[in-house]
C-alpha cells in the first residue's frame, strides 16, 4: 500500500523523509494544464511514488497544445490522442476517465495523480479511492471544490509554477524573490488549532507529523506552500499563537518537533 500522502511534508528540518516507492498513474488534461508546470508537477509526484504510468490527453492536430509537444518527448509523456468530435463538448475528458478505469483493473496501481482543473474529474476520483487506492489531484486554484475534497491530496499548480521560478532565480545566482507578508485567517487558525488539539497530549503538546496528517484528513488542499512556506515547521513558527519545542529522537541523533497553543498567563 501506499504511503500516506501527508507523510511526504517536511515537519521537521532534522526528521529523516520515508522515500515512497509507490506505483502511480499520471494522466493530465492537456487542455486544462499548461507546459509550463511539468517539471514541478512531475517533480512533486516522485515525492509520492514511482510515476509508471504517464499520459496526456488532448486533441494533438490542434494549434493550441503546440506547446506542449516539446515537453512530451524531454520527459517521456505519452500523448493520447482524442479529436474532438463535437463543437463545446470535451471529448478529452471521457478518455481519460475511461483510461482510468483500465488501468485500475489491468494494472497493479497504488494511486493517480489527476492533472486538471474540470470538475468533470470528481466522480472518477471518487470511484478511485472506493477501490482502494489513493488519488493525488492537481489542478489551478480555480478548480471547483468538489473536485478538490474528494481527493486525498490536492496539490495547487500554481505552487508547482512558483517553486521552479525560484529555481531558476537560484540556478542563474538571482536573488529571491522577496516573500508576501504572511498573515494568519481565522479559518487557517482553527484549523491548526483543530488538529494541534487532536493530537495534544495532556499536557498540550503535539508531535507535528501526526498533526499534519490530521490537518490533510480535514482539508484535502491544505499545503504549507500555499501561505508561502515550504515546511509545515515553518508555517507555525511564524504563527504567534503556538509554541515549538524539539524533542531528542530515541536510538537516534535526530529531534522531532512538539507544538501546542499557547497558554495564557
Amino acid at each position: 500500500m501506499p504511503l500516506l500522502p501527508f507523510v511526504h511534508f517536511n515537519t521537521s528540518e532534522n526528521q529523516p523523509t520515508e522515500i515512497s516507492q509507490a506505483k502511480l498513474a499520471v494522466l493530465i488534461d492537456a487542455d486544462n494544464t499548461q507546459p509550463a508546470i511539468i517539471e514541478g508537477l512531475l517533480n512533486e509526484v516522485a515525492k509520492y511514488g514511482i510515476a509508471s504510468v504517464k499520459r496526456i490527453y488532448g486533441d494533438w492536430t490542434n494549434n493550441n497544445l503546440r506547446s506542449w509537444k516539446e515537453k512530451l518527448l524531454e520527459h517521456a509523456i505519452q500523448p493520447i490522442q482524442q479529436f474532438s468530435y463535437t463543437s463545446g463538448k470535451n471529448s478529452t475528458d471521457s478518455a481519460m476517465i475511461i483510461d482510468a478505469m483500465d488501468l485500475l483493473y489491468s494494472e497493479k496501481l497504488d494511486g493517480f495523480c489527476i492533472v486538471s482543473s474540470d470538475s468533470d474529474f470528481t466522480r472518477i476520483a471518487s470511484r478511485l479511492r472506493e477501490s482502494g487506492r489513493i488519488v493525488y489531484g492537481f489542478g489551478e486554484k480555480k478548480t471547483p471544490k468538489a473536485f478538490v475534497s474528494v481527493c486525498d491530496k490536492f496539490i495547487y499548480t500554481e505552487i508547482l509554477r512558483e517553486n521552479q521560478e525560484e529555481s531558476d532565480y537560484e540556478d542563474s545566482k538571482h536573488s529571491a524573490k522577496p516573500k508576501k507578508e504572511f498573515k494568519v485567517d481565522r479559518k487557517l487558525l482553527k484549523l491548526l488549532r483543530d488538529a494541534v488539539d487532536d493530537m495534544a497530549e495532556e499536557s498540550g503538546w503535539a508531535y507535528l507529523g501526526g498533526v499534519g496528517q490530521k490537518i490533510n484528513n480535514r482539508a484535502a488542499d491544505f499545503d504549507p506552500r500555499n501561505y508561502g512556506f515550504k515546511k509545515l515547521g515553518d508555517l507555525f513558527r511564524a504563527i504567534p499563537q503556538f509554541e515549538m519545542e524539539e524533542r531528542p529522537r530515541s536510538n537516534s541523533s535526530g529531534k522531532l518537533l512538539y507544538i501546542r497553543w499557547k497558554k495564557k498567563h
